[in-house]
């Protein structure tokens, strides 16, 4: 199996390409690893390379909070220099520095 490195890293704030939603990565997936079902509901159009790094972000946009999953094609990074205001990401990270978020626990 072909295994991508992925550009970004955990605690890395980013921003979609082409909705207006920033976040927090919290996990990295080395290729597509979600539901069929959510594959497949994208428009063909738009849907995503399989086969390249995917991350979960705990993720906002001018409405609500929420986790998103998104392929790294339609990632780039956030030079805002603002933290994410998520409600959970203090389970997960420490305080925001220096642009970015330290882990505070261990994933498995």
């Amino acid at each position: 199996m072909n295994r991508h490195l992925a550009k970004y890293h955990l605690g890395q704030i980013v921003r979609h390409r082409k909705h207006p939603f920033r976040g927090v990565i919290f996990d990295v997936d080395p290729e597509f690893s979600n539901t069929e079902e959510w594959y497949h509901a994208i428009p063909e159009e738009a849907r995503p390379r399989r086969d390249q790094p995917f991350y979960h972000l705990l993720a906002e946009n001018d409405e609500s909070f929420y986790v998103a999953y998104v392929s790294e094609q339609n990632l780039v990074l956030d030079e805002s220099g603002e933290p994410v205001e998520h409600p959970d990401l203090g389970e997960i990270f420490g305080e925001f520095r220096n642009g970015h978020y330290p882990l505070q626990m261990e994933l498995n």
